[in-house]
Formats: structure tokens, sequence, C-alpha cells
């Protein structure tokens, strides 16, 4: 025993997920969710689509890992969300839900 007491090993070093980088815009029609995910082909990004909010993260294959779960507004309808990827920009924009009208209900 001697030398540097163990604190230094051999093995490498694991990288864990990093949380990317977001922001949510709303207009009077849509919500964009864009997110900053520098480093990846576009083929290594997954975006699932829940009630109320949208995951991205990357593939095993991808060489960085992230992972981000984004709150989004009640208005989102995520039925019509498409996206784009370019120079590292991750843009998710959903369409705003139609807004319920009141309606007359006839008594019978």
């Amino acid at each position: 025993m001697g030398g540097l007491g163990g604190r230094f090993t051999n093995r490498p070093l694991i990288s864990g997920e990093i949380e990317p980088l977001s922001d949510v815009m709303t207009s009077d029609k849509e919500v964009k969710v864009v997110v900053e995910v520098p480093g990846i082909e576009k083929k290594d990004i997954k975006i699932n689509a829940h009630d109320s909010s949208v995951e991205i993260s990357t593939t095993d294959t991808a060489q960085r890992k992230y992972r981000r779960v984004i709150e989004l507004p009640e208005e989102a309808d995520i039925e019509t969300a498409r996206s784009t990827y370019k120079n590292g920009i991750l843009e998710i924009v959903f369409n705003k839900k139609a807004k319920q009208k009141g309606r007359q209900i006839n008594v019978e």
C-alpha cells in the first residue's frame, strides 16, 4: 500500500442523463416547446406526449443522454403535435384545443 491511497481508479466515468434547456411559448393558436439538444442525430430523439406533459429523451445509441419532462399548458392538443430538429434545436408545436362553447339545452 502506499502511493495515492486508492483515491484514483482506472474505471471510466459513467455519464448520466443531462436535462436540456427548454422553453414553452404560447400564441393565440399554438403552444411551442423549444428544447436544446446539441450533438444529437435526429434519429436518436424520442418524443412522447401525454395529457399534460411531453417527454424528450435520446435513445441508448446516442452519444449524449438527454431526458426532460416538460409540463404543457392545459390547452395544448397533443393529437396535433409536430416537430422539427435543426442545428441542435428541437421544436415541438401543438395546436391549441378549440374552446368549448356552451349550448342551450331544451327542457322536454
